[in-house]
């Protein structure tokens, strides 16, 4: 897929907000909750705009069940795509416009994801480095299966300072 990275909009909390609610009629009670995570949800970051959401649930494994009905509805089912108890469900194709991560709560991967945004969130100068260091990135790589393995240093790295800012608050 083509990298496609853009300066940050307001619309992405309304795709996210609307996502949200269309899931929650095909989930209904098996959503504890949904978070918006990832590059769209910090205000100023440039970003490949799909919106990345965490649906947190009570059970991983009913999830499973929903996959026939997710793919009739468009969503590309990728199962846990490389993440143990994640179900990753994907949304528009090469036109990708939603990234929808399942986790059942508790799983160590839902906390990982909200302090680095969170941490990105209160940091306006990191989220500049980020965005700087992505434009880098993109102008060198075309596809994401390029672009995607070359940022994983630089955000581990930063993981690490959010975790820090985090157990110091």
């Amino acid at each position: 897929m083509k990298v496609r990275l853009t300066n940050f909009s307001e619309d992405w909390f309304e795709m996210f907000q609307t996502e949200a609610q269309f899931l929650k009629t095909i989930f209904r009670d098996e959503i504890i909750k949904f978070e918006h995570f990832g590059s769209t949800s910090v205000p100023g970051m440039k970003a490949k705009p799909v919106i990345d959401m965490m649906c947190i649930v009570k059970d991983i494994e009913k999830i499973d069940s929903f996959d026939n009905k997710m793919n009739s509805l468009g969503y590309d089912v990728a199962g846990e795509w490389g993440i143990t108890g994640r179900r990753l469900f994907r949304k528009g194709g090469e036109n990708r416009t939603h990234h929808i991560h399942f986790y059942e709560e508790n799983n160590p991967q839902i906390d990982r994801h909200l302090i680095f945004r969170d941490y990105l969130r209160s940091h306006p100068k990191e989220v500049e480095t980020y965005s700087s260091f992505k434009e880098k990135l993109a102008q060198r790589y075309d596809s994401t299966s390029e672009y995607s393995p070359a940022k994983k240093t630089f955000v581990k790295d930063m993981e690490q300072r959010a975790l820090i800012w985090f157990a110091n608050k």
